[in-house]
C-alpha cells in the first residue's frame, strides 16, 4: 500500500486556491446591517475528529455493539453500477429491513458509508464530506472491485484504485458486481465485527488523520475546504 508523507502540510490557502464563492466577505443585511461571512468557518468545522471513547464496562459495551450491529443505517454513495445492486435489498424478495438494515437520505442520519462503484478524484472529495459529517461510530462498506482496485478503470488516471487509502473501510465486498447475496452475506460479516468490537474504522481515521488527509490532499488539487468538515 502506497501512503504519502504524514507530514504534508502546507498552508491552504496557497497550495490550493479558494473559488471566489468560499473568500471572506462582507455583505449588508435586509435591515440595514452589516456582516462579515467568512464561508470556511461558517459551514465547516476545523477542528480534528476525536477517538470514540468506549464505555465504562464491557458489559455496557458489549450491549452497545450489538445495538448498533442490529440498526445499520446506510448513505449510500452509488457512483456506478454497483449501486443498482443496493435497490433490490429494500425488496419484499431480500427484505433488508428484517435485519435492521435501513437507508437514509443524509449523512448526520446515518452510521454506515457505502460506496458503491468507482470513485474519481472529483466524486473521492464528496465521499469524504460525506464520510466526515456522519457521527460516530460509523462504518464503511466499499462495495465491488472497483473500491479494491479500480476495477475495470484500473488503469484510468482520475479513478482512485484502493478507497482505503483515503477512508478506512471497515469491509470489502467483491465481485463486479455484487449481487444482492453478496450485499446481504456482508452485511452479516460486518455485524459480527461489530458485535465483536472490532469495527474500529473511525478510531482508526481520528488516530491517523494527518495521515489520511495527506493521501486525501495528493490527489484533490482543488482543496478547498478546510481539513475536517463535520
Amino acid at each position: 500500500m502506497k501512503h504519502f508523507d504524514p507530514t504534508f502540510k502546507k498552508d491552504t490557502e496557497k497550495e490550493f486556491p479558494l473559488r471566489e464563492e468560499m473568500r471572506p466577505r462582507t455583505v449588508e443585511t435586509p435591515d440595514g446591517q452589516t456582516i462579515e461571512i467568512e464561508p470556511l468557518k461558517d459551514y465547516f468545522c476545523e477542528a480534528p475528529p476525536k477517538v470514540h471513547p468506549k464505555a465504562y464496562s464491557k458489559i455496557v459495551e458489549d450491549f452497545y455493539n450489538w445495538a448498533r450491529a442490529e440498526s445499520l443505517w446506510i448513505l449510500g454513495f452509488g457512483t456506478g453500477c454497483g449501486a443498482i445492486e443496493m435497490r433490490p435489498l429494500m425488496t419484499p424478495r431480500f427484505d433488508a429491513y428484517r435485519w435492521g438494515i435501513q437507508w437514509r437520505p443524509t449523512p448526520r442520519q446515518s452510521n454506515l458509508l457505502m460506496i458503491s462503484g468507482y470513485l474519481s478524484i472529483k466524486t473521492l472529495k464528496r465521499a469524504i464530506r460525506a464520510y466526515e459529517q456522519m457521527q460516530q461510530p460509523k462504518y464503511v462498506v466499499g462495495l465491488g472491485s472497483c473500491t479494491i482496485n479500480g476495477g475495470m478503470y484500473w488503469d484510468s488516471y482520475n479513478t482512485i484504485k484502493r478507497l482505503d487509502d483515503y477512508l478506512p473501510v471497515d469491509m470489502y465486498i467483491a465481485g463486479c458486481m455484487p449481487r444482492p447475496e453478496a450485499l446481504l452475506a456482508g452485511f452479516v460479516a460486518l455485524k459480527k465485527i461489530i458485535k465483536a468490537g472490532k469495527a474500529e474504522g473511525a478510531n482508526l481515521y481520528a488516530e491517523n488523520f494527518a495521515q489520511y488527509k495527506a493521501n486525501q490532499k495528493a490527489v484533490i488539487k482543488d482543496w478547498d475546504m478546510p481539513d475536517y468538515s463535520w
